[in-house]
């Protein structure tokens, strides 16, 4: 069976922005003109496609990223949807992954937001081009300009304008096109299906021939062609102007930028036009870039016997007939199969029944079936194309960011990263009966959420959960019911500490015993330094071979790995410590292995245990909007839980453009994860139900000697 549409008119792009800011209503959209579904839905009564977990319509906001296909003007828009909540940014991490292309949508009044930064510096990561949809224009306070500027201060962009509102706010009816120099308003009789083209209104003329001037002028700097007919004051096709504009946003040098309402079902065409217009193809962007994969001890293929250099390092183009080669990039749970297996497909072609070797397991997995992927919705496919994005049946042992490849000639893909959990609780079946469904149940959320992770304390035995935070372990824990159906008891949430030192300090550790067989003599010596925040573990070596044997070398380092897992305070994980190897003697007969590693702990505890251990508490950048009248009572109480507040700028009634708009808030803060929790209630307490925040992880620092845990606290991992 055959590719049924041209690799370039493939389009893999995400809708990716802060909390609320009209994502799923904008997808939801996107559908509906597309033919993809012949009803819009609505995130608010809970009929939105792509929010299609019971959690997702209850609470109003999207949780998992839902992939889906639809078609524009002959073109395969493979489109994902993701959360906007911090706590699930894992869904976001994982998509711009595999993601060709995002459309980041910001709020006309709030501008650029906390997760719209982050989101941002994540593309940015992945060197993904992208256009912005300022959204919810029709909004009070909506206010154009001030996001473009946003854009420039917060997140280091060149924004592109291609179009300018007609009217802001209340007065908002359209848009008005700097390339087509097109008036554009919708018919609200037919739900936006339909818009009319007029000539640019009289009133508007002075400025859109100044936006057409700048927009000029920007991009003529990074095009020659351009730059050289205005210049000589040559006319610029609309061809012209598309292919530059094209070519800027492919390399990262400009960011198109359209706006409209979504809500009001205004803008999105010219969006999706946009879409097809600028962001790139499969093979718009460079061939994926891998290593021939390096077998494990006991593997049947032959091992190199170099380290990986250049000449390992493979690359594979966006081609049907290359060697196949995917990266699984989710995992999700089924109802009627094992599990789903998410891939985008980067070369080759993969056929049902076909088997697909996994580079990290080293084991080949027979594919079952193919998916195409609506929400929860699926259609078998017979092959799968490169530039695909789709659902794999059968693959029991594959796991998030594994690499699928030819097993002919295999490829090892660069992994995804996923950040650390920062809260935790403790988990226990209501009945010794749940206790093996639990187990199974909490092993398929690990398999589809690599943010979450189960453990067990060593000193209460206790069954540890961690994730990024209160609402994504509430989540995690109502699917456990609804979706799983295993009852469980959780304990109050904990804070995931971790220790340090503060000093510089030295000790030696000797591991030497003798009995009547044999020998074990193990010596180390080595100094112990504090390192900057966030820097992790270092391991230096300073010791003589007349001290220590070269062959020991690696295996106390490896040891010194281990003994960062447990802090001389109360057992919390260490960091930002380096460690030097300064020296330690050996006994020609009964040194070995297992005896330096125990050598190396040993001087690593005395070590640390005099150099002032500290411990670190996380810390979380929170972002609050509060009416004007209650600020001062918020700011008083961000004060009384240690938060450390940064600024709080007001939105006044001149910004809004309304008089009778209350006066909003924005205070922005660094605060203790430890004093968040509950926080979403005592807010609206104080606030009479009106203050919303985001909260995200920024760092570790000291906690006050005050306050520091004085013993380990059940529950925390």
């Amino acid at each position: 069976m055959a590719r049924e549409y041209p690799i370039e008119n493939v389009r893999n792009i995400g809708i990716a922005a802060h909390i609320d800011a009209g994502k799923t209503t904008t997808t939801e959209r996107i559908l509906f003109y597309t033919g993809k579904k012949h009803k819009i839905g609505a995130v608010d009564d809970g009929t939105a496609e792509m929010d299609w977990m019971v959690q997702e319509r209850e609470r109003g906001v999207t949780i998992t990223a839902a992939a889906t296909t639809c078609f524009w003007d002959e073109h395969a828009i493979h489109l994902i949807d993701t959360p906007g909540h911090v706590d699930f940014t894992v869904e976001v991490e994982r998509s711009l992954r595999v993601l060709d292309g995002v459309v980041a949508l910001f709020c006309a009044v709030g501008g650029v937001e906390p997760q719209s930064e982050t989101v941002w510096q994540q593309a940015n990561r992945y060197h993904v081009p992208r256009i912005v949809f300022v959204n919810k224009m029709d909004r009070v306070g909506a206010n154009y300009t001030r996001v473009l500027e946003m854009m420039k201060e917060r997140l280091g962009a060149n924004p592109l304008p291609l179009q300018l509102p007609i009217g802001e706010g209340t007065e908002f009816e359209g848009v008005i096109d700097l390339i087509t120099q097109k008036a554009l308003r919708w018919d609200t009789a037919d739900q936006g299906q339909t818009y009319s083209e007029a000539e640019i209104p009289t009133e508007f003329q002075q400025e859109i021939e100044a936006a057409r001037e700048s927009l000029f002028e920007t991009v003529a700097v990074e095009d020659e062609i351009i730059l050289e007919k205005y210049l000589d004051g040559e006319e610029i096709t609309h061809d012209e102007l598309l292919t530059a504009v094209r070519t800027a946003t492919l390399k990262g040098a400009l960011v198109p930028v359209l706006c409209g309402s979504s809500l009001k079902n205004q803008g999105v065409q010219p969006l999706l036009d946009a879409v097809i217009n600028f962001l790139p193809s499969p093979v718009d962007v460079p061939p994926i870039e891998g290593t021939a994969p390096q077998p494990t001890a006991g593997s049947k293929r032959p091992k190199r016997t170099r380290d990986t250099t250049e000449a390992d390092k493979v690359t594979r183009p966006a081609d049907d007939t290359a060697p196949f080669s995917a990266l699984a990039f989710k995992v999700a749970s089924h109802p009627t199969v094992d599990k789903l297996v998410y891939c985008r497909v980067y070369s080759g072609t993969l056929r049902r029944g076909e088997a697909v070797y996994n580079a990290r397991s080293e084991k080949r997995e027979r594919v079952n079936r193919i998916l195409q992927m609506h929400a929860n919705k699926e259609a078998v496919s017979d092959a799968a194309y490169a530039g695909d994005i789709v659902a794999l049946v059968g693959l029991k042992d594959t796991k998030t960011a594994d690499t699928l490849t030819d097993p002919k000639e295999p490829i090892l893909l660069e992994s995804i990263t996923f950040p650390e959990p920062v809260i935790s609780i403790a988990i226990e079946p209501e009945r010794a009966s749940d206790a093996d469904a639990l187990e199974e149940t909490l092993e398929k959320l690990m398999d589809e959420d690599p943010t979450f992770t189960v453990g067990i304390d060593q000193e209460t035995g206790q069954r540890i959960i961690s994730g990024m935070g209160e609402l994504h372990l509430e989540i995690l824990t109502d699917r456990m019911v609804r979706e799983f159906g295993v009852n469980a008891r959780v304990s109050k949430l904990q804070v995931s500490y971790r220790e340090t030192i503060s000093t510089t300090a030295e000790a030696r550790g000797k591991h030497i015993h003798k009995t009547d067989e044999e020998g074990i003599y193990g010596d180390v010596q080595l100094t112990v330094e504090p390192l900057e925040r966030g820097e992790g573990f270092q391991f230096e070596d300073n010791s003589d071979e007349t001290q220590i044997p070269r062959q020991y070398i690696p295996f106390i380092e490896k040891a010194l790995e281990g003994a960062m897992l447990t802090g001389p305070r109360i057992g919390y994980p260490m960091q930002d410590v380096k460690a030097t190897l300064t020296g330690g003697s050996y006994h020609p007969t009964d040194s070995s292995e297992v005896a330096y590693e125990a050598a190396a702990v040993l001087a690593f505890e005395n070590a640390v245990r005099k150099a002032n251990p500290l411990i670190l508490e996380p810390i979380m950048r929170i972002h609050i909007t509060v009416p004007d009248e209650h600020v001062g009572k918020v700011i008083g109480d961000l004060n009384s839980r240690r938060a450390h507040i940064n600024e709080s700028v007001a939105q006044d009634a001149s910004e809004t453009g309304n008089a009778s708009q209350l006066t909003r808030d924005i205070i922005n803060a660094f605060i203790p994860l430890s004093e968040t929790f509950q926080y979403t209630t005592h807010l609206r307490s104080m606030t009479q139900g009106r203050g919303a925040f985001t909260l995200e992880f920024s760092h570790y620092e000291v906690v006050p000697e005050s306050l520091a845990p004085g013993a380990k606290l059940a529950g925390t991992a």
